[in-house]
């Protein structure tokens, strides 16, 4: 058995000690960001929400918003929203498609041209307009503007005691890797990415991968 393998599992316990932010308000301030900063993009991007709900709606059947389970910090499982990019059966044909994965280490699973993702997806994907309704998640508190990505249960499954550290902080919509190439970073320099983020984090820190998501979305680099 692989050493991959042995180390896997939900338990977030596995993962190495945590070091404390030098700012004690950090937690306080961060939080604070992350409420004032969902309403209000709720507010201004309420067009762009309306719009890309009418052209799902109109191009193909199914639900507007697709909620799948992620886990977040501590392992605690959630329902993650995004706006439908796929088609309705799109789980159910993952199976026939994962020997396409074109992720290397087998945990992530990703494939450039998705024959699941439909033309409104495909465009909406490319300026990750797909996950937008991640602000509702951030605004209750289930993930934060700026933190790791949120992985599926199936892949946690795979990870490491190295890897389960992801899972120590809060989950978020950006992060390092976000502004840095997005899906065109293989996952183990995610991984390292991510640490990197957890030992820097502060409110500065935030906020510059807040202000660098920007052009990072606008270059659609790495969006697929």
């Amino acid at each position: 058995m692989s050493s991959r393998a042995m180390s896997s599992g939900l338990d977030a316990r596995k993962a190495k000690p945590l070091p404390m932010s030098s700012n004690p308000y950090y937690p306080t301030v961060k939080r604070i960001i992350d409420i004032v900063g969902s309403l209000s993009a709720l507010v201004l991007l309420s067009p762009v929400f309306i719009i890309t709900a009418l052209a799902i709606k109109l191009e193909s059947k199914g639900p507007i918003l697709y909620s799948q389970i992620r886990v977040g910090q501590g392992g605690k499982n959630f329902h993650c929203l995004k706006f439908r990019s796929m088609t309705a059966d799109a789980d159910q044909e993952r199976k026939r498609l994962e020997g396409q994965n074109e992720m290397a280490g087998g945990v992530l699973f990703k494939i450039k041209n998705d024959p699941r993702i439909t033309r409104v997806g495909k465009l909406i994907r490319s300026f990750s307009i797909d996950e937008l309704p991640q602000i509702w998640n951030v605004l209750v508190g289930d993930m934060s503007l700026v933190g790791p990505r949120p992985p599926i249960p199936s892949e946690v499954e795979h990870y490491t005691s190295h890897e389960m550290t992801r899972l120590s902080v809060q989950q978020g919509i950006t992060c390092i890797w976000q502004v840095s190439g997005r899906s065109d970073i293989p996952f183990e320099r995610q991984v390292e990415l991510d640490i990197e983020y957890i030992n820097r984090r502060s409110v500065f820190f935030d906020i510059k991968l807040i202000l660098l998501t920007i052009p990072a979305v606008l270059s659609r680099k790495g969006a697929y």
